[in-house]
């Protein structure tokens, strides 16, 4: 939903609008990718190994490369460069990558929480 938003940004008010996204978004992804890691950390200490929890790891680890080898440099890439259809296409491809390994993990705990009752 956001990045639809920011690439309708005009060029002259990009740097502006990208800079405070950036800004904005930076605590979201810290947040939410440790409580990822500490929940993963709580999770391999305390369950047994099943294939629903490596399934469930893949999309986390799918969802966290996404972010850190591909959506993180394409927005440092944007600040730099301004708004360049071919890199809002990569950081739009990078969401949908997210998305596919965050439903990829719900889905297989999802299956892994009716196996632990």
């Amino acid at each position: 939903m956001v990045y639809p938003a920011l690439a309708a940004v005009p060029e002259r008010d990009w740097a502006a609008v990208h800079s405070a996204h950036s800004r904005r978004i930076t605590p979201v992804v810290a947040l939410v990718y440790g409580a990822v890691l500490g929940t993963w950390a709580w999770a391999l200490a305390t369950t047994a190994l099943s294939g629903a929890l490596v399934l469930a790891g893949a999309g986390s680890a799918l969802a966290g490369a996404a972010t850190a080898l591909v959506a993180g440099p394409t927005h440092a890439r944007l600040g730099r460069e301004g708004p360049r259809p071919h890199l809002l296409r990569r950081l739009r491809r990078a969401d949908a990558v997210r998305l596919a390994g965050a439903l990829l993990a719900l889905a297989a705990t999802a299956l892994a929480v009716p196996a632990a009752r």
